[in-house]
């Protein structure tokens, strides 16, 4: 067996040496330049490693072990990793020999998109301080849910105008601002509650934004308007969970092609912070701000850029279009994990 290993900040490898007792494995440090390097990739780090090295895993087509020691997690607690341990546990079964944990997942994908309107020629001159306004759809002749025509869908592709890969839950909104917040706290502190810390000033301080979310039809000739109106986040989710644990997709599969979006509409600031804690537990979805619904793909819309942020990394500012790349990665998962 030949095994690579790369290391989040925080990890060494000293943190290495419990999966390193089989002497028939050899070991590379660092990601493998191709997959003839390696047999298999662990990262031990957080969310944040794995999401800097979604590209080159994705073209390696390796499977990867993930142990968890970041600062977020949730990745590996959606394959059911949520120690040291438990990926010590899943590494011992992988080399049994079995590969009966070895499991192929989806990864989202997100792309800067063109405000409506806006030629692809016209694209080197668009800058992101000016997002104009949303297209007008005729209230007298729109159907309900609204239709407008297609908006450049021709690019729901992976790896095409600067796409990115996601492994968790990307959002827009509250979501941004608490995570550019987190994201400014010393490791020990974002890996201790930061999240939490960042979250509380920004229930106050963040105001709803007028945000579109549009589903392209299948021939992507026309698309839906799903949510239209002020909003104060936006989820749309691989996994369960972000933020260390928070449930904001209690519904979202790894493997089911599909992105679970989670709308949450304006509300008084003190009912949002009496939401906040719900979400915890995934009982947020029987408040009548919060809008829950799945889709292949979509497209995010502003009428000014906000920022985008997924795995707790800043990726673009909108508009956006979201899609999912099925079965990208494979994963090495606990033995007891049964389902996603």
């Amino acid at each position: 067996m030949r095994a690579a290993a790369i290391f989040g900040l925080g990890s060494s490898n000293q943190d290495l040496k419990p999966f390193q007792s089989d002497s028939a494995t050899t070991w590379l440090i660092g990601c493998p330049s191709n997959s003839n390097e390696a047999d298999v990739v662990l990262i031990l780090g957080g969310d944040g490693t794995i999401h800097r090295h979604l590209p080159h895993l994705v073209k390696l087509q390796l499977p990867v072990l993930v142990v968890p020691r970041g600062s977020g997690n949730d990745f590996a607690r959606a394959l059911n990793l949520r120690s040291v341990h438990d990926s010590l546990t899943a590494w011992r079964r992988f080399l049994s020999g079995k590969n009966n944990n070895v499991r192929m997942i989806d990864l989202g994908v997100i792309t800067p998109a063109l405000p409506q309107g806006l030629k692809p020629e016209d694209a080197s001159s668009y800058g992101t301080a000016k997002a104009g306004p949303f297209p007008t759809v005729p209230s007298t002749t729109a159907p309900s849910p609204a239709v407008v025509p297609s908006l450049n869908s021709g690019n729901w592709k992976p790896e095409t105008r600067n796409s990115t890969y996601f492994c968790c839950i990307g959002g827009v909104g509250l979501d941004g601002d608490i995570a550019r917040s987190a994201n400014g706290l010393p490791r020990w502190m974002r890996g201790h509650g930061g999240y939490i810390l960042s979250t509380v000033p920004s229930l106050f301080q963040f105001a709803a934004v007028p945000m579109r979310i549009l589903l392209p039809q299948k021939d992507q000739s026309a698309a839906i308007v799903r949510s239209d109106k002020p909003t104060i986040l936006a989820t749309f989710a691989n996994t369960t969970t972000f933020g260390g644990g928070m449930r904001i997709a209690p519904r979202a599969r790894l493997d089911d092609g599909l992105l679970d979006i989670c709308v949450v509409a304006d509300l008084k600031k003190f009912r949002l912070f009496c939401l906040f804690p719900t979400v915890y537990f995934g009982r947020h979805l029987t408040i009548p701000e919060v809008e829950y619904f799945q889709a292949e793909n979509l497209r995010l819309e502003t009428k000014s850029p906000l920022d985008v942020y997924a795995d707790g990394e800043y990726i673009c500012q909108t508009p956006i279009e979201v899609t999912v790349a099925p079965r990208a990665l494979s994963v090495i998962v606990h033995p007891l994990q049964t389902g996603f």
